[in-house]
């Protein structure tokens, strides 16, 4: 039976805490405890608020991370299950959203090139980038956008919105890359199968800069997933997957959510380092999250392996 605190004045405290078996101090322990945890909750959802306003889709994960120092700093001690409490409770977790138009066009006539990068070792940054092509809505139409993104520190090196699906959007993300350049390395270039990138133009600006040219072989996006990751990233995070009004509105939804990407979202992959930072940093990253595939893959091995053992053990 619920009793309201207007009740609980008229008829005394001392009697109801009587009948219940409790003390009034603890009925304004209890009391005080609530109000200060109410108080932790407003800090904790206006923390949310100023980082959402710059990364809107940043997931609970990083979103805690970004909120660490701050929240240490006004002394509250709340740990990330707790967040995700509180967020759920005031529907400010992330829906993920599915994507959909086709890209790609691995059906030509160019040369294609083996794929470069499966024992390669990435140590360094500007060792290899990836690029790749996503679109946009704008209106009932469609623009495209250009990404080439650096594999080591995840840092988007060059961009282009471009508003058909021609080899010019991604010649111009590519001389964006290459000015943005701040080591002495020669990267190698992967990407998928595309015409765009296997197009007489975009090889020859590689071969002038002396990159060499590595393609995904059957076309699977796991081949290419780095370059994957990213545009997910900026559609579901950066809610680039929305219908914009124009390509202006879509212009600048882009540059802001590349700027906020290279330089504000802490990355696992980059021992929680924004892409600048990682792509500057002479320490060694730290890889903060499992790989699936793999543990999946090992542990599918030592099935295999305990059951063959078994089955010599019978024999």
């Amino acid at each position: 039976m619920l009793i309201k605190e207007k009740h609980i004045t008229r008829m005394g405290i001392g009697p109801l805490c009587k009948l219940f078996g409790k003390s009034r101090q603890a009925f304004y322990d209890r009391k005080y405890y609530f109000s200060e945890k109410e108080q932790e909750e407003i800090v904790v959802l206006e923390l949310v608020a100023q980082i959402r306003r710059e990364l809107p889709g940043l997931g609970g994960h990083k979103l805690y991370k970004c909120m660490y120092q701050p929240l240490r700093t006004n002394q509250i001690k709340i740990g990330r299950d707790k967040l995700f409490t509180i967020l759920r409770n005031n529907k400010l977790l992330i829906d993920r959203k599915k994507r959909n138009p086709k890209t790609t066009q691995s059906h030509h006539w160019f040369r294609r090139y083996p794929n470069l990068t499966k024992d390669l070792v990435i140590t360094q940054s500007e060792q290899l980038w990836v690029a790749d092509i996503t679109y946009i809505c704008i209106g009932y139409d469609f623009n495209y956008l250009s990404l080439v993104t650096d594999a080591y520190s995840k840092k988007i090196m060059g961009y282009c919105l471009y508003p058909y699906l021609s080899n010019d959007g991604c010649i111009e993300a590519l001389k964006m890359a290459l000015n943005n350049r701040c080591t002495s390395n020669i990267p190698l270039h992967h990407s998928d199968r595309g015409v765009q990138y296997c197009s007489y133009d975009y090889v020859d600006i590689l071969r002038h800069h002396k990159i060499r040219v590595s393609m995904t072989n059957d076309g699977e996006g796991y081949e290419n997933q780095i370059a994957e990751r990213v545009n997910g990233i900026l559609k579901t995070e950066f809610k680039l997957h929305q219908v914009f009004k124009s390509r202006t509105d879509a212009l600048m939804a882009v540059r802001s959510a590349i700027n906020s990407y290279n330089n504000l979202r802490p990355h696992m992959s980059c021992d929680f380092m924004t892409p600048v930072e990682a792509h500057i940093t002479n320490e060694p990253l730290t890889k903060r999250w499992k790989n699936s595939r793999k543990r999946s893959a090992q542990i599918k091995d030592q099935t295999v392996f305990h059951q063959n053992k078994e089955v010599n053990l019978l024999s």
